[in-house]
């Protein structure tokens, strides 16, 4: 409703009188002790502005993240037809083949790659090419071909290498060339920037 409408249509001083009159019609002995107070509250009824509609309060929709969950190389080991799990550690011999598979928990790009007890290293995803791939942010997912440990001693460390954003294979690779051959190569991480994130997965090798 417009007051300013209203009051133009109905000028207080007009309805005050209007409503006395009704009163002393209807209530002559009232009339003296009440008509003033009905007079000013249908004043007061008329030119209040209507209460405002309830406003909804604002409906906040929170950001849903999986708190704790890092990317991580999972490995089963092909055997009788039938998958292993292995967990980080185990034991593993010349000619098993393993399956490598990974969980970006949330990044985009990535590289798998391995260095063995020899100092050798191997890009496992991708297989070839000069840049990181994409990867698919939720989920476990198992590289396409499975892999034969060769007769290298000692051990074979896996590593997934992620980003946020695309990333050049060769720091990759040269932080890994640099750490494969040296004792700390079993345990320690790849010398990379603080905007990659990594974790490994060590198989150790039983002697022949």
């Amino acid at each position: 409703m417009d007051s300013a409408a209203t009051l133009e249509r109905h000028p207080p001083a007009g309805v005050a009188r209007q409503v006395a009159a009704r009163v002393r019609r209807r209530f002559p002995s009232l009339a003296s002790a009440f008509v003033p107070a009905l007079a000013a509250a249908a004043l007061v009824l008329l030119v209040r502005p209507p209460a405002a509609a309830p406003v909804a309060p604002e409906t906040r929709v929170e950001e849903t993240r999986v708190k704790g969950l890092e990317p991580r190389l999972t490995v089963h080991r092909q055997r009788d037809g039938a998958a292993e799990a292995l967990a980080d550690g185990a034991l593993a011999a010349s000619g098993d083949v393993v399956q490598l598979a990974f969980v970006a928990a949330g990044r985009a790009h990535g590289a798998i790659l391995s260095v063995d007890g020899r100092g050798t290293v191997t890009l496992h995803a991708p297989e070839s090419g000069a840049g990181s791939v994409p990867l698919t942010p939720a989920g476990t997912h198992a590289l396409p071909g499975a892999y034969a440990l060769d007769d290298a001693p000692d051990f074979e460390r896996f590593f997934l290498v992620t980003a946020e954003a695309p990333f050049a294979l060769e720091e990759v690779l040269a932080a890994a060339r640099s750490l494969a051959g040296r004792p700390e190569a079993r345990t320690s991480p790849l010398p990379l920037p603080s905007r990659y994130m990594q974790a490994s997965f060590t198989l150790e090798k039983s002697s022949p």
